[in-house]
């Protein structure tokens, strides 16, 4: 298959690189951008490269191509659309030009449309879009869509996009809509997905599944696991799956809707609790607070995370940086931090926290009534290498850990401040 004909357009090019993040009731109001570094008049931003969808395809042409993911293997860029996926091959298009090499057209059944309307959604609303694209292997795409709120998700192969196998199932391993936020990995053979697992976005899970370990989720319904998050990214370190997202808070409910940053693990070697205490929901779930924070009299905090990079090395060692904002009812601001992974273990292997019946405050959990082994290990690893499988966890440590998620110190930016700030009148 050869290259297609495309439709070219300057302003298409910030479309492609920059989409606007979706509308929310409770997004404050866009930070004043700075000074440009460089500015173009129209003629001359003409000769950078643009993709707006395809001249012989009616559907991709401008308005209906709606840009969801872009993923780079190698020389390969691939981009997910509204029912399409593009792949464009870096290496060998030539200057100036933008012209995808294969496209993969992956359509809502008419049925399906028809059901999507039936629960009120818009007709706009009730198309595919392509919201998971990750490798399985160095030969296979996976692929997940929305497919008018009943997601879907099929393999692809990586060189040629031609469909792979049947349809899957989508629950849980994609959105039902396009504005939820999602995130996923293949590690060692398993997807590892966070997202909403049902229509009405009130079940939201963290899911290991389609490997050849058993299936597992976070609990459902259960605000001290997962309480209305926003996920951002998901990386793969040591023996762990790392999940990075903001939430509402459960320690600061007193005195609103507070939103934290948090980074979650799990071990890869979970296999599930006993059958009696956490039975297929994972074992070694914990989350802590990313704290990106100016310190002073008072400390300015910038508690909303919205982009994560992959681990990179600072000062020879293993890191994460972030772009953090301000809450929504604070001064308007931005910041970039820096997390050192082993600065995030320290706080995984720190205190817990819950909440006191008396009087509803949180506080740390006493050493001598955390169980052995600590609640959160890896089976086989550290205080759990006598324990071959993680359903063979004594039932007070399983029980200790289902109520017990959340650690009592937060993770503390590389030399707690953050690297970049940005906030209005600075």
């Amino acid at each position: 298959m050869g290259p297609f004909p495309s439709i070219f357009s300057p302003p298409a090019f910030i479309t492609l690189l920059a989409p606007p993040p979706p509308s929310h009731p409770h997004q404050h109001p866009a930070l004043p951008d700075s000074s440009p570094l460089l500015s173009l008049a129209l003629p001359d931003a003409r000769a950078y490269p643009a993709f707006r969808g395809l001249a012989s395809d009616n559907d991709s042409a401008p308005p209906g191509l709606d840009f969801q993911r872009l993923l780079r293997v190698n020389q390969t860029l691939y981009i997910t659309a509204r029912d399409h996926i593009y792949s464009f091959d870096l290496g060998l298009s030539p200057q100036g030009d933008l012209t995808p090499r294969r496209r993969a057209v992956w359509k809502t059944r008419l049925n399906d449309m028809q059901n999507c309307a039936m629960r009120g959604k818009h007709q706009d609303e009730c198309h595919n879009f392509i919201r998971v694209l990750v490798p399985r292997n160095d030969r296979t795409l996976f692929a997940c869509g929305t497919n008018a709120f009943n997601p879907v998700c099929r393999n692809y192969k990586m060189e040629s996009l031609i469909q792979e196998g049947e349809d899957l199932n989508g629950q849980a391993r994609c959105p039902f809509d396009t504005r939820q936020t999602n995130v996923a990995l293949f590690a060692d053979g398993n997807l590892y997905s966070a997202t909403v697992a049902d229509f009405l976005a009130s079940d939201a899970v963290i899911y290991r599944s389609l490997g050849e370990n058993p299936v597992l989720r976070s609990v459902k319904y259960d605000s001290k696991w997962l309480k209305e998050p926003h996920f951002v990214h998901a990386i793969e370190h040591g023996h762990y799956i790392y999940f990075f997202f903001r939430e509402i808070s459960i320690e600061y409910t007193a005195v609103g809707r507070v939103v934290f940053s948090r980074v979650g693990r799990v071990c890869k070697n979970d296999m599930g609790g006993s059958p009696r205490v956490l039975e297929k929901y994972w074992t070694s779930f914990l989350k802590a607070r990313l704290n990106c924070s100016i310190s002073g009299d008072s400390f300015f905090y910038f508690d909303s995370l919205k982009s994560l990079s992959d681990v990179v090395l600072i000062n020879g060692r293993p890191a994460i940086l972030g772009i953090f904002t301000t809450q929504t009812n604070s001064i308007p601001g931005s910041a970039v931090c820096a997390f050192y992974m082993d600065d995030i273990q320290s706080v995984f292997d720190g205190p817990f926290k819950e909440q006191r019946s008396t009087d509803s405050t949180w506080s740390p959990v006493p050493p001598d009534r955390v169980p052995n082994p600590r609640p959160g290990c890896c089976a086989g690893q550290g205080e759990a290498e006598t324990y071959k499988n993680s359903n063979e966890f004594p039932d007070e440590s399983l029980s200790f850990i289902k109520s017990h998620p959340l650690l009592d110190e937060s993770v503390s930016p590389m030399m707690e401040q953050p690297l970049l700030t940005r906030t209005v009148g600075r």
